[in-house]
């Protein structure tokens, strides 16, 4: 459906020099039909640049962008209109036509198509229904929620019949519940409609909620992609670590954790990684069955992917030493990861 072969972007920096900016450096990526993909990076990583250049935004330097069989970065004009009306777009702030109505806005993409007023209405009345607004149809923008305008803004970009939703950043500006009903939209719309959803955020919630696979971003470079339950299983690059971490490390973690090392600097604080079924199993009762330990639970959660659970605990145990090399031992064997928090 998509693939970007080793594109690059620059910007000159306007200095007198004549200075380049390398948004993008060398990127290369697969997104598969009815794939919700994410990219994740920080401010300034590249990727608001490179999803621009999906929809021809934005050209590349360097390299090719070929999306449902068109080659983006070639075409100009009306051909690249003709291919816009299948890659839609949404945005942080909704960019919503704040003199129209819900249906108005919905209905603005089917008005420059030259779309018939009678199918149009058949066509926003089937979107309103889809994202959930039903009796919202006659509001302004100015009377909705985030969430409601966000969903105007998804009603909007499906009007043309898409191949490819692009989402930029767009639950950003919404608060952690309105967040998640929109990613469930999101998911449903990709499942009832077979739609690629390519998506940017700086969140590791929004990839771990939705996203098959992820494409982690750093200085204008991929460093590090593949399937979201592997990428948390066995992050690679130090970026990558610091995102699980948002999801899978609350922020008293690390306090709690070193006032217990403190307070027993004989013992250990374990961190116990758990996936798949592995998240199911019974592991803290069959330690103290079968070792003379205490052990005591710090902190723990699951979440869940598109492919699996995915589960994290942190666990301080005491006891000879003997004892507690042996239940590491152990835990390794069940098929847990296993990494032991030192004291600094």
């Amino acid at each position: 459906m998509i693939t970007l072969s080793q594109i690059s972007k620059s910007f000159r920096t306007g200095l007198a020099q004549g200075g380049l900016i390398k948004a993008v450096d060398n990127v290369s990526m697969k997104i598969d039909q009815g794939e919700i993909f994410g990219i994740i990076g920080y401010s300034g990583a590249g990727k608001s640049t490179l999803i621009r250049m999906l929809n021809g935004l934005e050209t590349p330097t360097d390299g090719s962008v070929m999306v449902a069989g068109r080659e983006i970065s070639k075409i100009k004009g009306t051909e690249l209109r003709k291919a816009r009306q299948e890659i839609s777009m949404i945005f942080q702030h909704f960019n919503l036509l704040w003199s129209r109505t819900v249906s108005d806005n919905i209905a603005f993409p089917l008005e420059i198509a030259g779309v018939s007023k009678t199918e149009a209405k058949k066509r926003v009345n089937e979107l309103i229904k889809l994202v959930g607004l039903e009796g919202r149809e006659d509001a302004y923008p100015s009377q909705l929620s985030g969430g409601q305008k966000q969903r105007v803004g998804i009603a909007r970009a499906l009007a043309n019949n898409p191949k490819v939703l692009l989402c930029d950043e767009a639950t950003s500006a919404l608060d952690p519940q309105t967040t998640d009903s929109i990613l469930e939209l999101l998911v449903d719309i990709n499942k009832r409609l077979g739609l690629t959803i390519v998506l940017i955020t700086h969140e590791m919630h929004v990839i771990r909620k939705i996203c098959h696979r992820v494409a982690v971003m750093e200085s204008g470079q991929v460093v590090e992609q593949g399937p979201v339950l592997d990428v948390f299983r066995n992050p690679a690059q130090p970026i990558t670590k610091r995102f699980v971490q948002q999801v899978t490390e609350p922020e008293e973690t690390k306090e709690t954790i070193e006032h217990l090392l403190e307070r027993f600097p004989e013992g250990r604080v374990i961190q116990l990684t758990f996936v798949g079924e592995s998240t199911e199993s019974p592991l803290i009762t069959q330690l103290v069955r079968s070792f003379k330990l205490d052990v005591n639970i710090v902190q723990g959660r699951i979440s869940q992917t598109q492919h699996g659970s995915y589960g994290t605990l942190f666990i301080h145990i005491d006891g000879a030493q003997a004892e507690m090399d042996q239940a590491i031992q152990y835990i390794k064997e069940q098929q847990v990861g296993v990494e032991v928090i030192s004291h600094d």
